[in-house]
């Protein structure tokens, strides 16, 4: 069953269009471009979570429901749903807008973790998790 998703005054982490040279032999937007996207989103979030560099170690349970389409909006949201001591695990949802529709479609969701990392590229405490959890 397709999730239908209002379009509404949430705020995607990121949003682009993706274009026809990214296709893949069905016609449809090629599911590593879409997860480029991604983990694009989520690092970017993570990197301002955890106040410094970070590095994609695990995706979890990653969906493909629907298709994207070349001229689909497409946008990227966000949730953190855990912090650990060097880690962070994002919900990464990705919905897009077809022309001539009012509603996002729900066409892909997955669970990434990032680890926090150092000046030598070496898993770091998260100092901020405690103080930004409790403004989320």
């Amino acid at each position: 069953m397709n999730k239908i998703i209002p379009y509404s005054d949430r705020q995607p982490s990121v949003r682009t269009v993706p274009m026809q040279a990214d296709l893949n032999a069905n016609g449809h937007i090629f599911g590593g471009w879409i997860l480029s996207q991604m983990d694009l989103a989520g690092g970017g979030e993570a990197i301002r979570f955890c106040d410094g560099p970070v590095a994609t170690v695990a995706i979890e349970g990653l969906n493909f429901h629907q298709p994207v389409l070349p001229g689909d909006w497409l946008s990227v949201y966000t949730d953190i749903v855990k912090v650990g001591t060097t880690s962070i695990t994002l919900h990464i949802e990705v919905t897009v807008l077809r022309r001539g529709h009012d509603n996002e479609i729900k066409v892909t969701e997955g669970d990434f973790v990032f680890v926090a990392l150092d000046e030598s590229h070496r898993p770091k405490k998260i100092e901020t998790a405690k103080t930004l959890l409790t403004e989320i």
